[in-house]
């Protein structure tokens, strides 16, 4: 029998009998008002319980369906939320099997699938812990994190085994289960969908309580080991519902929703957000292997997405490109357009406009792992300011109704006019780092998350993101943001990409440097640049050095690696 067969009842339901024993008379507690803890299996907050809530309402409705390779085997190209939910029980029995405990944790190198995603719901219906790394770490770094994790079995994707195998033989981690993209199981161990099949659709009986932590992400470490950041079940689970409301906000019923996300969502705070914002909408969710501009304007057309999570600005323009070229492409069911990371244009989003029919809502948002309740930014709320100031200015908006967000001086005392750095209280906050205490509470000081973001507050209270404060060029005496220089330089008609860092230089102490990647066929002449720059740019931000290159050190979702520049061009200026 297949593994959609033996979850499949008459009425489609769960079974409830499955994890649902009453407690004792004696153990019900109605007098206490204060420190209540909701572990009952009728109140609690789970992520594992996402597929389990839509079993009961449209046990048979397409949730989760797999783009452009996003799946290994078969079955899991589409999943339903019976499906789905006993896929996830299926795991999480096979961890109870292997002989793993609540608190355990699971090491995962994997990309965007629908197995993974299943994978890591069924983890946390274990009371188990995911710890997704990002796969393109260096072997080293993956071996220190397998030492800090102390996982206890791992899931791991066919196409990158070879890339981490060093990893686990120095460690002595063996893979648990294979996930069969790119080739077959890791020796010795069974694929998913075999793993799955030979376990029962019955859901763990174990405590599980919202502030349990569901998995650790790890930071990029562009400055030390990555830490990992704890993240909770209410965490998983406010985050998804306060984005859940944006992304289905343009559309009639909220169940209408379609979300497309190529963008990394196992080792990302994605996950969270946009799967399963998605799914709490009643809506359903596309997932794509990797942002790549045709396969994802393919599927934005196949799938009558109504919302796209896109990421970058530099991806949402490399889209329009693709999309302008693909006239055969009807994409006029997208509504939401969700970007980050940088502002969009005005001519950028009126050619977005043009091509999905004008009745387009852009939302640019601004967060990070450890505080994703977000700023939000719409062009078209305040069109008079985006106009005036984007791409060179990232605006971020305002704070979400859950994010309380403040601008601070070194010593903690809020300033207006000026930038300081973005601090942060939210319910949906990071419990801390994992294994790292000193970390912490150099983080969380004062009452306060410390973002290590460079922001200032305007007259109207809309907050600008300057920069990262390690990303920040401090040239003669100046602060220069790299993300407005880049901008401008994103202006140019012969840069596809740029990123500016800071080099050392005998006169400037640190020089502005920008590292551009041509458009395909161009040339681009570097005093040409400075002369674009000098034009729209103050004195002291002008790259004193444009270097033309044919790739930037990225990761998979976009973000420039600028220790890796600063590595390789530190000798730039001969100092």
């Amino acid at each position: 029998m297949s593994v959609t067969d033996q979850s499949r009842s008459t009425t489609g339901l769960p079974h409830v009998a499955q994890g649902t024993a009453l407690p004792d008379a004696g153990s019900i507690d109605v007098t206490t008002l204060r420190g209540r803890r909701a572990v009952n299996r009728w109140e609690r907050t789970s992520f594992g319980d996402v597929l389990e809530r839509l079993r009961w309402s449209r046990p048979d409705q397409v949730v989760l369906t797999a783009a452009a390779g996003a799946h290994g085997e078969p079955e899991f190209a589409t999943v339903t939320p019976r499906h789905g939910d006993a896929t996830a029980n299926r795991f999480a029995q096979a961890l109870v099997a292997a002989g793993l405990e609540p608190g355990d944790r699971v090491l995962m190198i994997c990309e965007n699938s629908v197995e993974a995603y299943l994978a890591k719901i069924g983890v946390a219906k274990a009371g188990m812990v995911a710890a997704p790394l990002n796969p393109n770490l260096a072997p080293d770094v993956v071996e220190h994190l397998i030492g800090v994790v102390e996982p206890r079995f791992a899931v791991v994707d066919a196409e990158l085994w070879p890339r981490v195998s060093a990893a686990f033989s120095a460690t002595g981690l063996t893979v648990g289960t294979t996930i069969t993209i790119g080739g077959g199981p890791v020796e010795g161990s069974p694929s998913f969908g075999e793993l799955v099949a030979a376990h029962d659709d019955v859901e763990p009986d174990v405590e599980i309580h919202g502030d349990d932590v569901m998995e650790l992400l790890f930071t990029s470490g562009t400055t030390a080991m990555p830490k990992g950041v704890m993240l909770s079940h209410h965490y998983a689970h406010m985050a998804g519902m306060n984005f859940a409301l944006s992304l289905s906000r343009s559309l009639r019923h909220d169940s209408d929703l379609t979300l497309l996300t190529f963008l990394p969502i196992i080792y990302h705070v994605g996950d969270v957000l946009f799967p399963l914002g998605g799914l709490l909408s009643g809506g359903s969710v596309v997932l794509g292997r990797r942002p790549v501009p045709g396969p994802v304007a393919e599927a934005l057309a196949a799938h009558r997405a109504t919302a796209l999570w896109a990421g970058s600005p530099q991806f949402v323009g490399l889209l329009a490109d693709e999309l302008e070229k693909r006239t055969d492409l009807d994409v006029s069911s997208l509504t939401t357009l969700v970007y980050g990371w940088g502002a969009l244009s005005p001519a950028l989003i009126r050619r977005w406009e043009a091509r999905t029919g004008g009745d387009l809502v852009t939302l640019g948002i601004f967060g990070q792992t450890e505080a994703i309740a977000c700023h939000r930014f719409w062009p078209s709320l305040w069109p008079e300011t985006h106009a005036a100031t984007a791409p060179s200015v990232n605006y971020v908006g305002v704070p979400s109704g859950l994010l309380a967000s403040d601008v601070v001086d070194e010593a903690g005392d809020p300033v207006r006019g000026e930038a300081g750095e973005a601090v942060y209280r939210s319910p949906i906050m990071a419990a801390g780092y994992y294994r790292d205490p000193d970390a912490t509470r150099e983080a969380f000081r004062g009452g306060w998350f410390h973002s290590g973001d460079s922001a200032l507050v305007d007259d109207d209270g809309l907050r600008i993101m300057v920069d990262r404060y390690k990303d920040i060029v401090k040239s003669g005496g100046e602060n220069v943001s790299s993300m407005r220089v880049e901008a401008v330089l994103h202006e140019h008609p012969a840069v596809a990409k740029a990123a500016v860092i800071g080099l050392a230089h005998e006169r400037w102490g640190e020089a502005v440097t920008a590292v551009v990647v041509p458009v395909d066929g161009a040339s681009p002449d570097p005093d040409e640049v400075i002369a674009f720059a000098k034009e729209r740019l103050g004195r002291h931000e002008v790259p004193k050095a444009v270097v033309v290159a044919d790739a930037l050190p990225e990761t998979v979702g976009g973000k420039v690696l600028k220790y890796k520049l600063r590595a390789v061009h530190a000798d730039l200026y001969g100092t």
